[in-house]
């Protein structure tokens, strides 16, 4: 990658793109620091603990929850509102019509998914304040105070949205995708940190230290195999006259590739999100009330990320959110009505009903094989928290996931850029 990177800077258009990119990065991470007018962010060091919903957002935003910053929503909204907007496209006949419009329909659900976007803002602004609220860190703020917090995170992450966009359009790669990457990468100085201070304090030895190394680098190798893995499904296309000149073109022989763990982060995030939707009511609303704290304190309730029971129901929302993204994005019944009509078919297997079958088969094996590492990486955080010294880390298996994803993408971005313009020096 690295490699990739300097041959790019040899390309004055590509230099232009990186700069750019740089830029527009270096000014969405000094906006994370900027913090709210009149809060106290002490109060919320122990809110956002790492393996719980709070702590996720955090990670992804990096660290700008915890210091309540004026971009502590981050690119949440409009990654939460892209996913509604996607599922919504399944279940509404209007938007899956528009999505099938070329350029056109997408900018309507592109506009769609930026409008619903700041709807979500003010819901999980509101959200923000009440956990803000809820922990004393705004004692003594008047109500127009506490309006304009709400709304400065609003113009926060509307902020962010726009930062994506320019990133998307003057730099390279999906901007949304960069800036997540880069808040995640900003909290290992942090992860460091942390280590460094357990070691201080005699909480770990460094026999300890090297193993956790040893197993988040094992674990680093394992999603980057996984990420590069495909499952080939080989296509051959009959041969046929061409118009005009009544030539004969060839049959072709291909493939088409299919991700193992493509659904892998929103199936980790929906059940994330199913799990600690009680303990976070709980912890903004609950109070001293019985029910808030059996769900906070009593380690055998199955929304306490200490019992056994929880890590086992995680798991199994994992596998199964994420064979139900891939069902929903990956249609059986489409792709071989669409490969029936390029004229494609499946060696060995017939058109139709039976090429859909195979489809099936293919992505429900998929989807529990990516659901299983999906699974190992949402519980792993939670088992190194509950059954070993190193506590209150950043650390999250989803987080290598989307680095991983994002890092491949964007050098597959350059490359392309790169072989488009016959750059020599790449190509040899």
């Amino acid at each position: 990658m690295l490699q990739t990177l300097r041959n790019a800077f040899k390309v004055p258009e590509l230099r232009k793109k990186l700069l750019w990119t740089i830029l527009l990065v270096a000014v969405f991470r000094m906006g994370s620091h900027i913090p709210l007018p009149g809060i106290n962010s002490d109060y919320l060091k122990n809110i956002s603990q790492s393996g719980s919903l709070l702590g996720f957002y955090d990670l992804i935003s990096g660290g700008a929850f915890s210091r309540a910053s004026i971009l502590a929503l981050g690119v949440m909204p409009y990654i939460n509102s892209s996913i509604i907007i996607q599922l919504l496209t399944v279940a509404i006949p209007q938007l899956e019509q528009l999505s099938k419009e070329g350029d056109s329909g997408r900018k309507k659900i592109q506009n769609a998914t930026r409008y619903v976007a700041l709807v979500i803002s003010f819901v999980l602004a509101y959200g923000i304040y009440a956990t803000l609220a809820n922990s004393g860190a705004t004692a003594g703020l008047e109500i127009t105070q506490k309006i304009v917090i709400v709304f400065t995170l609003v113009v926060g992450s509307t902020f962010c949205m726009w930062l994506g966009d320019q990133v998307t359009v003057k730099g390279i790669g999906n901007g949304t995708s960069i800036l997540i990457f880069v808040n995640i990468i900003s909290r290992i100085p942090t992860i460091i940190g942390s280590i460094i201070v357990l070691k201080d304090a005699g909480s770990v030895s460094i026999v300890s230290i090297v193993l956790f190394t040893a197993f988040i680098l094992l674990l680093l190798a394992a999603v980057l195999f996984f990420s590069l893995s495909e499952r080939r499904i080989p296509v051959q296309y009959a041969g046929k006259f061409a118009s005009g000149n009544n030539a004969m073109v060839k049959s072709q022989s291909t493939h088409i590739p299919l991700s193992i763990i493509g659904s892998a982060v929103l199936g980790i995030i929906f059940s994330m999100s199913v799990m600690e939707f009680p303990r976070t009511i709980a912890t903004l609303f609950g109070g001293d009330k019985s029910w808030a704290q059996w769900i906070l304190t009593n380690n055998t309730c199955p929304f306490n990320s200490k019992s056994w029971s929880y890590i086992v129901i995680y798991a199994v929302l994992t596998i199964f959110f994420n064979w139900f993204y891939m069902q929903i994005t990956f249609k059986p019944d489409e792709m071989s009505e669409n490969l029936h009509k390029s004229a494609g078919f499946i060696p060995g297997i017939r058109p139709g009903e039976e090429t859909t079958i195979y489809f099936e088969k293919i992505l429900n094996r998929l989807a529990v094989i990516g659901g299983v590492l999906a699974a190992i990486l949402a519980v792993t955080p939670i088992l190194i928290e509950n059954n070993t010294a190193f506590k209150n880390i950043s650390f999250s298996g989803t987080s290598l996931l989307i680095m991983i994803n994002v890092a491949l993408d964007f050098t597959r971005k350059v490359e392309s850029q790169m072989v488009v313009r016959h750059y020599k020096g790449f190509l040899k």
